[in-house]
């Protein structure tokens, strides 16, 4: 089976990307619970942990539907249409809004430090500027990937792609065990996941293994992060929260199966479609949302309650914000 010549929308698509924007605002909710252990309520500690033990998979599955999108284009690929439309698409935004949370990360409880912002803004180049943007140093370079892969998905069959899918895991698998290599580099490890989502979209085979290994992967990373932590008082995750360790990328694969078989055939409901082309511009704004709750009140009590209810109002406040720039000619191009 080779991709269709003429791409047409993916539903399931839409909805995967909504619920990674959700819980990727849950992730950065729930952050400053994580080193606390001791010093909060041990409920509130593990409610938070496991959580994020759990959606590992967020920024995977935006990943992987790029390996989706743009591997299986059927527009004839040229450099001069690749750096326009996809390139500098991301690129322009991401420095303005790296400009932008400079100027915020100066901002605390205590007052406002120019040399904060200052400090921010020279390390750029090596360090995200927002805790949140740190995605994009990794994903713009996986876009080089894109005409090397073409030509080459283009030619194999679905043994050759599974092939070369599990070998990559087994990169994955190996870099868990902490062990050392030319291969370990972000533009393989995070790479492999656009094949992965190239993969599992035209061959979704064995779904019901995938889904056991990913159920299976949740439980040995949750079991690991936290009886570890606890055992020593200390956050200790050992590379088991890494995105980009074979227990992540099995609970992403199975994500993204599930996602796809439950609404394969189904059309998109219309605020699940709308949400989705706000869904980049929630990842860049909800930071500013939630400014004031991690200066102020970091770890509200029960977890259980706090976590979803600031999910929520991030989440709602962030997608209000991008559909009022998506609206304006000359804001729009800053939520793609």
């Amino acid at each position: 089976m080779q991709p269709a010549q003429h791409q047409e929308h993916i539903a399931y698509l839409d909805v995967l990307r909504v619920l990674a924007a959700l819980f990727v605002v849950a992730i950065h909710v729930l952050g400053p619970y994580r080193t606390e252990i001791g010093q909060i309520a041990l409920s509130d500690w593990s409610v938070a942990v496991g959580l994020n033990s759990a959606s590992r998979w967020v920024v995977p599955i935006f990943i992987m539907i790029s390996g989706v999108l743009l591997l299986s284009s059927s527009h004839r690929f040229t450099l001069r249409h690749f750096i326009q439309r996809r390139v500098m698409k991301v690129v322009v935004p991401f420095v303005l809004w790296s400009l932008l949370f400079a100027g915020l990360s100066g901002l605390t409880a205590e007052g406002f430090s120019w040399q904060t912002v200052a400090q921010t803004l020279h390390a750029a180049p090596d360090h995200e500027t927002y805790y949140h943007l740190g995605f994009f140093y990794y994903y713009i370079p996986l876009l080089l990937w894109i005409p090397i892969l073409r030509p080459i998905v283009a030619h194999l069959s679905a043994p050759g792609v599974a092939a070369v899918g599990l070998a990559w895991m087994g990169v994955t698998a190996w870099y868990l065990s902490g062990a050392q290599g030319w291969w370990r580099n972000d533009f393989i490890l995070y790479g492999g996941y656009l094949w992965l989502g190239f993969w599992l979209h035209y061959y979704p085979r064995a779904r019901p293994l995938w889904w056991f290994l990913g159920l299976l992967a949740v439980g040995m990373t949750g079991y690991h992060v936290l009886g570890t932590s606890i055992q020593y008082q200390r956050y200790i995750t050992e590379g088991w929260l890494s995105y980009t360790t074979i227990n992540t990328v099995l609970i992403s694969a199975a994500v993204f199966l599930a996602v796809r078989q439950w609404r394969q055939g189904r059309t998109t409901p219309s605020w699940v479609a709308t949400l989705s082309r706000y869904s980049l511009g929630i990842y860049l704004i909800h930071p500013i949302f939630l400014w004031p709750v991690r200066a102020y009140w970091p770890t509200l009590s029960p977890s259980w309650l706090w976590i979803p209810a600031l999910t929520i109002y991030a989440f709602a406040g962030a997608a209000l914000i991008t559909a009022l720039l998506q609206r304006q000619r000359i804001t729009a191009w800053l939520v793609p």
